[in-house]
């Protein structure tokens, strides 16, 4: 039963964010891509905002992949780690703790199990267990020393502005005014036609 539950809580959490990652990398499942993804590393701060883009959506990719397949762990849960952590002190930083209302618990939910698995391993139904694959404890030290040090830099070179999550609100806000904009002008051009083809067709039914 353990097996089965360690198999479940990799393939729903290290799936779903593998997914996550592709939407950036790729535009994968009507994502962003990296072009949506480098507005959004822009937004919150971090320069050159499409190497950041980058590295965001393959650390997703990467370590949701490794920690679903149950593959080179604990490497997969820890690079797993580091987008979370990201979101939760940057674009969730300084709100409610719930999803409801913009605030960090999907991440914080995400760190509980990718720690969860790294301390406990993939279990017997995983990659690792059927190739015999153990990672040693030097590669470990070096992921974990590597994922802490690309996180410090990254929130350290940070550019933090006043209020980067009401910035994206605008920007959505300015996008939502846009399409507004463009309904309205064309239902005006249908209600112009619509009264152009009643004017032409008065003269006509007078006449009878």
């Amino acid at each position: 039963m353990l097996d089965a539950a360690l198999l479940l809580l990799r393939d729903v959490s290290g799936g779903l964010l593998a997914g996550h990652g592709a939407q950036k990398a790729f535009g994968s499942f009507e994502g962003p891509g990296p072009e949506g993804t480098r507005g959004f590393m822009q937004v919150l701060g971090f320069r050159p905002p499409h190497i950041w883009g980058r590295v965001a959506g393959l650390s997703e990719l990467v370590g949701g992949s490794l920690t679903a397949l149950g593959a080179l762990s604990p490497i997969g849960p820890i690079v797993a780690i580091a987008p979370m952590v990201m979101a939760t002190t940057t674009a969730h930083w300084g709100k409610p703790i719930w999803a409801t209302q913009g605030g960090a618990e999907l991440p914080v939910v995400n760190i509980a199990a990718f720690t969860t698995l790294a301390v406990t391993g993939p279990g017997a139904l995983s990659v690792d267990r059927a190739l015999g694959i153990r990672v040693p404890r030097w590669m470990v030290g070096l992921t974990v020393a590597g994922v802490a040090a690309g996180t410090a830099y990254a929130l350290a070179t940070r550019q933090t502005s006043p209020a980067p999550p009401q910035a994206l609100d605008d920007e959505r806000e300015r996008e939502a005014v846009a399409a507004a904009a463009a309904a309205s002008q064309e239902r005006e051009v249908e209600l112009h036609a619509a009264r152009d083809e009643a004017a032409r067709r008065r003269p006509a039914v007078e006449g009878r």
